[in-house]
């Protein structure tokens, strides 16, 4: 859908809505099967098995992920040419077993009008798949570790909210059905889905008046400094609104207050002409930062479980503690090792050192557990940090110079988990934890259904894109971004780190630094004082592409919901809840059903997002 059609991009928001459709669709059959055959009606823990498989899997084989990988593997390769000098300058500093470089195979691929299905292709591509499916199966298993290690501080201690499982909780409710029989939740639906409805016919039929709740920008200042304040987008998606009413007052505040924030810091760089600093603000370095920021605070929050942790791994001894965990913590401790040992072991192989694979790590899993306690505490609707992951902090910090090609040339293979975060597995992990806390479904079976998504999720991702390269053609009839982004960044890049090489460079380096510093600050000062306004999260992702579309949608609910409380108070905020979850389900329902429309009729249709 997303590499032909470029639509639907279901995986760039946090609860991603292919997955709720699937989950509504089984729901509904669900309900057939328990009138007619109520022996074969599935229970509410095998529908949530169901959704954390479905979003594990569309996680990586989506947007954020095997999207960009697969059109990397033989991009270099294909379209080296001798004035870009990739074959002299990039190729032979690239695995060939992570790659594809025969050209018979990339023929087929970007060309298209072949089958995939013969023993030359089969077996020219099983090597890179096979390699790269087991690292992302490792790659899933480290953030499960960490994610059993911190699970009994987090769902169980400190017992976060955990705003994102909301709606699959409240749908696979399979015994009294309170949600579907709920009045609010089918008006929230009606007018969402509505909205998707009309929208949705104006696409195809300009008669139709559109009601637009898409995103469009507005540039209200055309002379300097004001200018630079760039475009104002503006947004009312009714799942955004929903999303967004279950957001902690002081994060949603934080989310538009930080927007505009932004904004006024390239107001002030041109009113005072900072030359000097080209990049001023430097947000993506600020979020690199402020990220960092918020994996140290939840840490040091959980120091004291950490060091219980510690101890009994140490011990090598049973014990209470982690009777109940669905892996011992000393496994889940050895694990984790044992993957850090697997991305060495990897890296090296690749032509990577020791030390910066371990900080290169060091700094992905960091973030991860940055996002999944966001996550958990606060449920952002986006989190997609773009280019500000561990191989932006090192080539800055350190300095392309001092890195070494065979690192630089491993940062580029690994552009697939560190262009932006969108669709993130960890969370689900972690998500999937506290709905089996929450229904009493049994851990371990968790864990396994976990690792087999892994799995399989990774390699039908390769196998329904290669496939779809060979019956269509790269070329052919995939949109732009499978190329001219996705395939070619990694290695446009590479080649600037290569012929222009730098030491560290001290702006972007000092502003990752002022984001850790400020990130740090705003949670002492929440902690501090009761009536703080400003989230530190807020900060960190305020700088984000996602927070561009989204942030009015998260002005308006968090209006909404402050004339809730303000007014009604909590119980009626608990009467508004179906409502709003009605908002995301109807728009999710309605938007999915006008993208198989289009897929089946084959032509272009409306796309509720983006």
């Amino acid at each position: 859908m997303e590499v032909i059609r470029y639509s639907g991009h279901p995986v760039t928001i946090s609860l991603f809505f292919n997955v709720i459709f699937c989950l509504f669709l089984l729901v509904g059959i669900n309900q057939i099967l328990n009138h007619f055959w109520p022996q074969h009606k599935l229970s509410q823990a095998e529908l949530v098995i169901i959704y954390l498989m479905l979003s594990i899997a569309s996680g990586i084989s989506g947007h954020d992920m095997l999207e960009i990988l697969v059109p990397m593997l033989g991009h270099a390769f294909r379209f080296a040419t001798a004035e870009n000098e990739w074959k002299e300058l990039i190729t032979p500093l690239l695995p060939s077993w992570l790659t594809v470089s025969d050209p018979k195979l990339l023929q087929g691929y970007y060309e298209g009008e072949i089958s995939l299905y013969s023993a030359n292709h089969l077996i020219g591509w099983a090597e890179s798949v096979l390699w790269w499916t087991t690292f992302i199966f490792f790659l899933l298993f480290g953030m499960l570790c960490i994610n059993v290690i911190l699970r009994k501080r987090w769902i169980e201690q400190e017992k976060l909210s955990y705003p994102i499982i909301q709606l699959p909780l409240e749908m696979t409710e399979t015994q009294h059905l309170r949600f579907f029989r709920n009045r609010a939740m089918w008006i929230g639906f009606s007018i969402a889905g509505g909205l998707a409805l009309v929208n949705g016919l104006n696409f195809i039929y300009p008669v139709v008046p559109q009601l637009r709740t898409r995103i469009q920008s507005f540039r209200l200042f055309t002379e300097p400094p004001w200018n630079a304040m760039g475009g104002i987008p503006i947004s009312a998606y009714p799942f955004a609104i929903g999303l967004g009413f279950f957001i902690p007052l002081d994060l949603s505040f934080s989310c538009w207050f930080f927007f505009w924030f932004w904004k006024m810091m390239r107001v002030l760089g041109s009113a005072l002409g900072l030359q000097a600093l080209p990049r001023f603000p430097y947000t993506n370095e600020q979020a690199s930062g402020g990220y960092i920021a918020l994996c140290v605070i939840a840490i040091w929050a959980s120091r004291a479980h950490l060091v219980n942790v510690l101890k009994l791994t140490l011990k090598g001894k049973d014990a209470d503690i982690d009777r109940e965990e669905p892996i011992r913590y000393r496994t889940a401790v050895l694990g984790l090792v044992v993957v850090f040992v697997f991305m060495i072991f990897f890296c090296y192989q690749g032509g990577g050192t020791v030390w910066i694979t371990l900080t290169f790590f060091a700094f992905y899993y960091a973030i991860s557990i940055a996002i999944t306690r966001m996550r958990a505490e606060l449920g952002t609707p986006v989190h997609d940090l773009h280019y500000s992951g561990p191989d932006q902090i090192l080539t800055k910090a350190i300095g392309t110079r001092n890195l070494g090609r065979g690192n630089l040339a491993m940062f580029s293979m690994f552009w697939f988990i560190n262009r932006a975060y969108r669709s993130h597995p960890m969370p689900h992990q972690l998500e999937g934890f506290k709905i089996a806390e929450r229904t009493q479904m049994n851990l371990q079976r968790i864990v396994f259904a976990l690792m087999i998504a892994a799995f399989v999720g990774a390699f039908s991702g390769f196998w329904a894109l290669i496939d779809r390269g060979y019956q269509v053609g790269m070329e052919v009839k995939a949109y732009w971004p499978s190329l001219s982004a996705f395939g070619i960044e990694p290695y446009r890049r590479l080649d600037g780190w290569l012929n222009s090489p730098t030491d560290t460079l001290i702006p972007d380096t000092s502003f990752m630094i002022l984001g850790f510093l400020v990130t740090m600050v705003l949670m002492v000062f929440r902690m501090k004082f009761v009536w703080w306004p400003f989230h530190p999260a807020g900060f960190a992702i305020s700088t984000s592409w996602g927070m561009d579309v989204t942030w009015s949608c998260l002005f308006l609910s968090w209006l909404i919901k402050w004339i809730v409380l303000k007014h009604g108070g909590i119980g009626v905020h608990r009467k508004a809840a179906p409502f709003f979850l009605g908002l995301i389900l109807g728009e999710f329902t309605i938007g999915s059903l006008w993208t198989i429309f289009g897929i089946l009729a084959k032509i272009p249709t409306y796309g509720f997002w983006v």
